[in-house]
């Protein structure tokens, strides 16, 4: 089996994907744009050819990488990179190079704002009213149907980059004074906590693995107000937000592939559905996910990704397991060293310098802890976020 890989290097703990791969003897093959060299040892040890091109933004490079890989190793079986930055890229070459898997046609329904609405009033999921906008006046006509506030947010994005939020006329005349840059749409605020719903489903589209997280505050706020964030895993899944994922799954159509849905959960109780994304959840929730349930997502993936036989997957949610982010500027009121004495053995993995796409949303130093009982872990965030 001949595997392309593109971006086998960010995010950084993917190398897992590409080691698991190797492991079940797949042929692995990669586009990045990073050094060879750069690599970290296990990554390099793993592939079998690495292909580097300074922009893996310019398409013509990454056909001839594929076309020149091809040429190399055969008929390629499968391309993938499981980041939201290369969804589109992905399908472009599988349409070009007639590989299974999303086409250009399944990414244009499936990951636009616009297109997501569409696939969620399909499945019956309860969805903000949304509205592709291109000026004032449409936001405006919106704000008369349902009322201000109003989120406006690239049709395509990720991480709340380039979102914020209006409350009056005067506010869209001010941010819309300059043309918006890309499609946008325009949709109500909705209050609430941010739950998801994540996992993989096998190639007949059955799920072979759940977990839901939920978030301490909404990315939009985390990013415009600065604030420090965390987010948890739960050790069961809401039984209406499993219905409701379970719907949205299979109105989505996929197959062998991860997903990443976003709900709001309301005062009430309620779910509303916020976004769907067709890859792994974002940050180090894989990591997070082995921490929780004791197993391995990514061999369970390259299960999956070669057509093995996965059988019967058996997991427990075991633990609550957090990313507890600091921002680097900021004064804390406990040390690192204070943190790592408290924590101790609920301590799994500390990163102090995290990629700086990450800092905006994530924060640029990263704790991940676990515990058996949420308020335990609540307690953890509070001492590694408690300001000076």
């Amino acid at each position: 089996m001949n595997f392309v890989f593109i971006s086998p290097h960010f995010p950084p703990q993917y190398f897992h994907f590409i080691t698991a791969l190797r492991e079940r003897g797949v042929n692995v093959v990669a586009i990045g744009d990073a050094p060879f060299d750069a690599l970290r040892q296990e990554l390099r040890e793993s592939l079998r050819e690495y292909f580097f091109t300074p922009s893996l933004h310019q398409y013509d490079a990454l056909l001839r990488a594929t076309g020149y890989l091809t040429w190399r190793h055969g008929r390629i079986h499968r391309i993938e990179s499981l980041n939201e930055s290369w969804l589109e890229v992905e399908a472009r070459l599988r349409e070009d190079f007639q590989v299974p898997g999303l086409f250009p046609s399944d990414i244009q329904r499936l990951r636009t704002k616009s297109g997501m609405a569409s696939v969620f009033q399909q499945a019956g999921v309860p969805h903000p009213e949304l509205e592709v906008v291109k000026d004032a006046a449409q936001v405006k006509a919106l704000a008369r149907r349902v009322g201000y506030p109003l989120v406006l947010k690239p049709d395509v994005g990720v991480g709340a980059a380039h979102t914020f939020k209006v409350s009056s006329d005067a506010e869209v005349d001010q941010a819309l004074a300059v043309p918006l840059p890309t499609p946008y749409v325009a949709q109500a605020f909705v209050k609430g906590t941010i739950v998801t719903y994540d996992g993989l489903v096998d190639h007949e589209g059955h799920i072979l693995f759940s977990l839901s997280h939920e978030y301490s505050d909404g990315v939009m706020e985390v990013v415009t107000e600065k604030r420090d964030i965390s987010f948890w895993s739960l050790k069961e899944i809401p039984p209406a937000l499993d219905v409701l994922g379970r719907q949205a799954v299979a109105a989505l159509g996929l197959r062998a592939r991860w997903f990443h849905l976003e709900f709001f959960r309301l005062p009430d109780g309620r779910f509303v559905a916020l976004e769907a994304n067709l890859r792994p959840p974002g940050g180090f929730m894989t990591d997070m996910m082995n921490y929780a349930c004791e197993i391995d997502v990514y061999r369970l993936w390259a299960r999956v990704a070669t057509g093995d036989p996965v059988g019967t997957f058996r997991y427990t949610p075991k633990f609550h397991v957090s990313h507890i982010a600091r921002r680097a500027g900021r004064a804390y009121r406990h040390s690192h060293e204070e943190v790592v004495r408290k924590l101790g053995p609920s301590l799994v993995l500390h990163n102090p310098a995290l990629p700086s796409v990450y800092h905006a949303a994530m924060g640029s130093e990263m704790y991940l802890a676990r515990h058996v009982e949420l308020d335990a872990l609540r307690e953890d965030i509070r001492f590694i976020q408690t300001p000076a």
